[in-house]
């Protein structure tokens, strides 16, 4: 293990076509030492950032003796902010997985031969990203672990998603969600409008999931408020080789909830599959 010291690495910007303008991404490394270990990717939720992850992937990747990788996508954290005219379409995750995040890769320096060995892990909307990178680039990462992933649009999930709405405009949340993000409105209404409108009420990418080659870890808590186990149920359906872990006495945040349990499973997990 590297000294602590040398455990993280300062905040970087990353430049990457968008559109008219550039966009800036903030990333960071983790254990940025250990220069011959594989990488492990961390994609956020659907209100995430690097600082909301907040000490969870240094831990995993201690427990891994690996690299890490954060970064904010644009509209969140640090990075670029949403336009106030932006709505993000119905295929945003798509854009995500097939577009943002390989030219990250590209800008950032990782060679192909790093993404071979790349451990990809997503929470919630980032585990949504992690299976269409995996669908779009089989063989551009060792396996994959997502937490609490979206595969299909579940009504629960919408009147969930229309509660964190009030909870925003009239309670607490934004106060909360201040902190983490430079413009807090860009990733709230970002996530929040892509998700309520009736155009992604029919999204759905459990048939585009079979192509996915590597080993695949989808784990989730049994009483997920945003969504029912139908999630990864229908992940191992698409995906035979999948293994599914379910958590009891578990929310939306298993890596919050249930810390120790998801380090083990994905350090198991990584273990067995683990080129090198």
């Amino acid at each position: 293990m590297n000294d602590a010291t040398n455990a993280i690495d300062a905040v970087q910007y990353a430049q990457i076509a968008g559109g008219a303008c550039p966009l800036s991404i903030e990333y960071q490394w983790i254990n940025p030492g250990l220069k011959d270990t594989p990488i492990a990717l961390f994609l956020h939720e659907g209100l995430g950032s690097i600082a909301l992850w907040k000490d969870w992937p240094q831990s995993l990747c201690d427990r891994l003796n690996c690299r890490g990788l954060v970064y904010s996508r644009p509209g969140y954290g640090r990075s670029t902010p949403r336009r106030a005219d932006e709505h993000w379409a119905a295929d945003f995750l798509h854009h995500q997985a097939q577009v943002v995040l390989p030219a990250l890769l590209e800008a950032i320096g990782v060679s192909q031969s790093e993404r071979a060995r790349m451990w990809v892990i997503g929470h919630s909307d980032g585990g949504s990203i992690a299976l269409l990178y995996a669908s779009a680039y089989p063989d551009a990462l060792a396996g994959l672990a997502v937490l609490a992933p979206h595969v299909f649009v579940e009504a629960m999930t919408v009147e969930a998603i229309t509660q964190a709405r009030a909870a925003y405009e009239t309670g607490e949340l934004r106060k909360r969600l201040k902190p983490y993000h430079e413009n807090v409105d860009s990733a709230f209404y970002g996530w929040n409008d892509a998700w309520l409108d009736p155009a992604f009420r029919h999204w759905d990418i459990t048939t585009t999931l079979e192509s996915i080659r590597r080993p695949l870890l989808a784990i989730q808590g049994c009483d997920d408020e945003y969504a029912s186990m139908q999630q990864i149920d229908k992940i191992k359906a698409s995906v035979s080789h999948a293994q599914l872990v379910k958590l009891p006495r578990c929310r939306h945040s298993p890596h919050r909830d249930a810390t120790d349990a998801v380090n083990e499973a994905i350090a198991a997990f990584i273990q067995t599959h683990r080129i090198a």
